[in-house]
């Protein structure tokens, strides 16, 4: 199975969920990371700033690519050793981000044939959903294997019953 991971409390609560559901069938952690993005810092207009004009030194974007890259290895690598300590054998992978972090993600498991995929979900406002997208909605649109999306963690004092804890399941077929 797939099993999005960002380091963030929602996926941490996936990677668990994941694991007292699914365990032990093996797993590869993905962390999606935004390759070019220094790229894109060095070249921002400046203009309405009033600074002087951003130099593009090419060498220290690139440094900086390599280092954002570095550093989503190191996650994945880091997801997959928390996936295997809680029973789920894994593996971990950084993949750069082609359009948005949902559709690098059902390339991911269209390309592994994945059998399922984890996802956690953020807290997000609708607004927010709605002018940004929401990367577990498009994964479940899309993906061609069964999903399941883990919510954020309950807030004290909500009383809305959740079993045990499980967020949604969702299925695209």
């Amino acid at each position: 199975m797939v099993i999005a991971f960002d380091g963030s409390p929602a996926a941490l609560r996936a990677l668990r969920e994941a694991a007292a559901l699914l365990a032990p069938r093996p797993g590869l952690v993905v962390v999606v990371w935004e390759a070019g993005v220094a790229y894109d810092f060095a070249t921002i207009p400046s203009a309405g700033l009033d600074l002087p004009p951003a130099q593009f030194d090419l060498r220290s974007a690139a440094e900086l690519d390599q280092a954002l890259y570095a550093d989503a290895r190191e996650l994945a690598r880091h997801g997959a050793a928390i996936a295997t300590s809680l029973g789920l054998p894994s593996e971990g992978l950084a993949v750069a981000d082609e359009l948005t972090v949902g559709e690098t993600l059902v390339r991911v498991a269209d390309d592994v044939d994945a059998p399922a995929m984890v996802v956690g979900r953020h807290e997000h406002s609708a607004l927010h959903d709605l002018l940004l997208g929401s990367t577990a909605r498009h994964v479940i649109q899309h993906v061609p294997c069964p999903v399941l999306v883990v919510r954020h963690a309950e807030k004290k004092g909500d009383s809305t019953p959740r079993g045990r804890g499980y967020g949604s399941a969702s299925s695209s077929r």
